[in-house]
């Protein structure tokens, strides 16, 4: 029996003299916050990885994805147990930091990001590091049209990645109205405020195949917005 050698893009398997010359750095940005009754807390995460690794594999060689960014910027879910945010100025400091540490060994920086939360945050940290000189962006892990927080779309994606860590049974439809509409009662009182499951949409017919599509079209559109061309890896 032999044992899979971990893909050599993943940069917390290399060793120093391993790390290509200037490579571009896709860096998985999750959360660690409640996703309804029948989802793990690190949803987001799970997701931003599975998203780097994937446009990772389909861009040129010198290419490395780092260890996920799992605690950021999650107060809209701290009503409910386990939630673990840092907040969006910790969020942004980190962030900031880690770049610049990177911009001594490595080319454009890539936030791949699983969480709406972040979103304001990241937009301030790519404009302030772009003023330092510096090159980084980031892309979302959203499919057009799909819902907000631990429905069809993020429950799909889990039953694909982790369906041992999907609780069907648990899945109940949550508040399906758009989110632009909730944004007020949203920003005033969080998650809770508008749904006492944490859910907003409906993940009751979620499915692993669906999950599979969603990837893969989130993986596509990662590289269109990285503007990078896919290359052909080899199994290893």
């Amino acid at each position: 029996m032999t044992t899979a050698t971990p893909w050599s893009g993943t940069l917390a398997n290399l060793s120093w003299p391993a790390v290509p010359t200037r490579p571009v750095v896709l860096v998985p940005l999750g959360s660690f916050e409640q996703h309804g009754p029948h989802l793990p807390l690190d949803t987001d995460t799970r997701i931003a990885v599975a998203v780097a690794d994937g446009t990772a594999r389909r861009m040129p060689s010198g290419t490395v994805v780092t260890p996920p960014v799992t605690f950021t910027a999650s107060g809209e879910h701290q009503a409910f147990p386990g939630t673990l945010s840092i907040g969006h100025e910790a969020l942004h400091l980190m962030l900031v930091e880690l770049v610049r540490s990177m911009s001594t060994w490595s080319g454009r920086v890539v936030f791949v990001n699983g969480h709406g939360g972040n979103v304001s945050c990241l937009r301030r940290v790519v404009t302030d590091l772009a003023e330092e000189g510096r090159d980084a962006t980031w892309v979302p892990c959203a499919p057009p049209g799909g819902d907000a927080h631990a429905g069809h779309t993020e429950t799909s994606l889990l039953l694909h990645l982790a369906p041992e860590q999907v609780d069907m049974a648990a899945a109940v439809t949550g508040n399906t109205t758009p989110v632009r509409e909730l944004m007020p009662a949203l920003r005033a009182g969080g998650v809770a405020a508008v749904s006492p499951t944490g859910v907003l949409g409906d993940p009751t017919g979620a499915s692993a195949e669906e999950g599979a599509r969603l990837l893969d079209r989130l993986v596509a559109d990662a590289l269109q917005r990285i503007g990078a061309t896919p290359a052909t890896r080899a199994a290893r």
